[in-house]
């Protein structure tokens, strides 16, 4: 059964996680409407298509810290309840109320939740993702070979609590990346600095 404690760090999950950084930042600074933008993701790697790239580097510390302090801040309001807030933040990225429920895909706010989880989670992440990132210059690839890694890393690391709620957030990330799926396989991803 739920308890109070778990739903109040939902909620606090989800109001932080559903902050659009790249859409914020991107109005703000007159650097145009990222909905019109590419392919109208409020993620980094849509604000990279701006030209800004401080900007869309700005975005994706903002996207994983939001994660991270939504479990941190969960650990210490209510302990024992971080994987609720884990989740709702992912969630709340992924699917804003304030923006209509279209948000982004989720990579850089999963790095932030598994930071915030068990540190070793988010290096191995990110060691994923940056990885497969410089070999092939795609930034989806990157991003699935990430997700695929979390569950997998979290049961190696003794951490099978988290497994579940990974292996859920691993295939949202998937399906949010259906379309590059298919362009992948297909061999017509754009590359990172592609025109």
């Amino acid at each position: 059964m739920v308890g109070i404690e778990a739903v109040w760090a939902a909620l606090m999950g989800y109001a932080l996680g559903s902050i659009p950084f790249g859409l914020i930042l991107t109005s703000g600074t007159g650097a145009g409407n990222l909905r019109e933008i590419g392919s109208g993701n409020i993620g980094a790697t849509n604000v990279l298509r701006t030209g800004k790239k401080s900007l869309a580097a700005l975005t994706l510390i903002l996207d994983l810290l939001k994660g991270t302090a939504a479990v941190l801040l969960a650990r210490h309001f209510f302990p024992g309840s971080e994987i609720f807030a884990a989740a709702a933040a992912f969630f709340g990225h992924l699917y804003p109320v304030w923006l209509g429920f279209r948000g982004g895909k989720g990579v850089a706010t999963y790095a932030g939740i598994l930071f915030g989880l068990h540190w070793p989670l988010g290096l191995a992440y990110g060691v994923a993702w940056i990885a497969v990132l410089l070999v092939t210059r795609i930034s989806s690839a990157g991003g699935l070979a990430a997700a695929l890694i979390a569950p997998v890393a979290a049961w190696g690391m003794g951490q099978q609590n988290y497994v579940p709620v990974l292996v859920a957030c691993s295939v949202i990330v998937c399906w949010k990346h259906r379309e590059n799926i298919g362009r992948l396989l297909n061999r017509t991803e754009p590359k990172i600095g592609a025109k």
